[in-house]
């Protein structure tokens, strides 16, 4: 991953949105303890990006989520609370230590039974997802290893269906899909995952450019036609 120094501005307003407008709860800023607790990487996305993810949901009218890269399972409640009654999460997960603290951070918070944890290489797990019963995905967030991301992407138009929403984090990698020297591993994928997302004729998307307590980044959101 790439170091980023973010404007100590930038944190700083941030924080003032976050307290102010955002006001994540208790079992949220437990789900960031926790991680940093498990020695697992600071790398979940930031409260605003949460809510934010939050309203996607609620605002697409999904029923059905998919994650993939679960972490600590920070933006797994996020979502899982912005479903319905009726609605349910699927999250993949690669580390079973990551996903045994996932596991109880979601319980904490309340949503558990919305949320099924699949442990195990995403591209290993996700094929086991299309004979499911219950029907396509109507959101999809992915937020896991940036070399695979073509590969997410395709697997989350597969599963979903017209009028599924994509979020893909991580897209500007503090510059790097303008200069992927920054990052031989990690930009290539990001940068094939945004000429997929621009090209392929089942996809209209755009991306946003975020700065903050996570450096320079950005997101992208796409919807499937």
């Amino acid at each position: 991953m790439i170091e980023h120094r973010p404007e100590p501005q930038w944190v700083s307003v941030e924080t003032f949105l976050t307290d102010v407008v955002v006001r994540p709860d208790s079992p949220l800023t437990n789900a960031v303890t926790s991680a940093v607790d498990a020695g697992m990487p600071p790398i979940e996305v930031a409260p605003n990006a949460g809510k934010l993810l939050k309203l996607l949901v609620q605002l697409s009218g999904a029923r059905r989520v998919l994650e993939i890269g679960t972490l600590a399972g920070f933006s797994t409640i996020w979502m899982a609370q912005g479903l319905p009654d009726d609605g349910d999460l699927v999250t993949c997960e690669y580390l079973p230590k990551h996903a045994r603290v996932a596991r109880r951070n979601v319980d904490a918070a309340g949503v558990g039974h919305r949320v099924d944890i699949r442990v195990g290489a995403a591209l290993d797990t996700l094929p086991g997802l299309q004979d499911d019963s219950r029907g396509p995905f109507d959101f999809v967030f992915i937020d896991a290893d940036k070399e695979n991301n073509p590969h997410y992407l395709e697997w989350a138009i597969r599963l979903g269906r017209p009028g599924t929403v994509i979020v893909m984090d991580n897209v500007v990698w503090e510059g790097a899909v303008l200069d992927p020297s920054l990052d031989e591993v990690n930009a290539p994928g990001i940068i094939t995952a945004l000429e997929m997302m621009g090209a392929d004729p089942r996809l209209d998307g755009t991306v946003m450019q975020t700065v903050g307590s996570k450096g320079w980044d950005g997101f992208a959101l796409a919807l499937v036609k």
